[in-house]
C-alpha cells in the first residue's frame, strides 16, 4: 500500500504494509479465498486480520504473485475485481 503521489508506504497503527498469504490470522472465505478490506478506517474487529490500512485520500495497491502457478503464468487466471462499498 503506497501514498500518492510520492509513493511511500503508508503509516499505520498496525504497522501493516502489505497482506497476503503468509499474514498472520488471515481468515478466508467457504472457497478459500479471502476478502481483503482496503479503507483508511477498520472494517471492524473481526474483519481487521484482513484489513490492510489506506491512507486518507489516493494510494496504490499493488497485486503480487510470487512463485506463480500454471493459470498465473499461462495467464488463465484474472485479479479479482476491487469492489467498493
Amino acid at each position: 500500500m503506497y501514498r500518492l503521489p510520492k509513493r511511500l508506504l503508508v503509516d499505520n497503527p498496525m504497522d501493516r504494509y502489505s497482506i497476503g498469504s503468509s499474514t498472520p490470522r488471515l481468515q478466508k472465505n467457504e472457497d478459500g479465498s479471502p476478502t481483503i478490506y482496503l479503507s483508511r478506517d477498520s472494517p471492524g474487529a473481526d474483519k481487521e486480520s484482513n484489513w490492510l490500512p489506506a491512507p486518507d485520500g489516493p494510494f496504490w495497491a499493488v497485486l503480487r504473485t510470487y512463485g506463480p502457478n500454471d493459470a498465473i503464468s499461462k495467464k488463465e487466471w484474472t485479479q479479482p475485481p476491487f469492489v467498493p462499498e
